[in-house]
């Protein structure tokens, strides 16, 4: 197999909502509760890959994963402060890519002068968190029960990475 992580473009949609959506249907790893359409896909691609980086994983021609970091919140003092979302395909799983993609994420965010990023994990999920601790990150937040899908509650933690520091 030959994987390539390379920046997202508009067309990659329809793979990613492939991706994403079996995690909307099957995982509280994400909190929407219905599919995301390709061209909604598309919208958020757009949005983001503005200001921000958006990567996929290829391998052998076919889009295996994805990660993009997103503003961590409105206001203008965040600024430097990016939350990360990484999701591989089912069948990409296990063999490091998620690892790879993340870490190219990292690169990427403080190759444009970002000084922090931020990891939102549903829990429990030690795959998660442990990727995130293996990249550096440490664990600044818990919170109990924000969360309602399938029928339950879901707490969610906070990984934080700091890349540099800002003068």
């Amino acid at each position: 197999m030959s994987d390539v992580i390379r920046p997202c473009q508009s067309s990659d949609a329809a793979a990613i909502c492939a991706i994403y959506n079996h995690y909307i249907a099957e995982t509280v790893i994400t909190f929407e509760e219905s599919p995301v359409e390709v061209a909604d896909m598309a919208a958020r691609i757009v949005e983001i890959t503005a200001k921000l980086p958006w990567l996929v994983s290829v391998t052998d021609g076919l889009v295996t994963g994805y990660a993009y970091a997103g503003p961590w919140k409105g206001r203008c003092a965040y600024r430097y402060t990016v939350e990360s979302t990484v999701y591989l395909a089912p069948t990409a799983t296990g063999r490091g890519l998620g690892t790879q993609l993340y870490q190219a994420l990292i690169d990427a965010v403080q190759t444009l002068g970002q000084h922090s990023v931020i990891g939102g994990v549903a829990l429990p999920n030690p795959a998660s968190v442990a990727l995130h601790e293996k990249l550096g990150f440490r664990k600044v937040a818990h919170f109990e029960q924000v969360g309602w899908k399938f029928n339950r509650w879901i707490d969610v933690g906070y990984w934080e990475r700091i890349l540099s520091a800002k003068s």
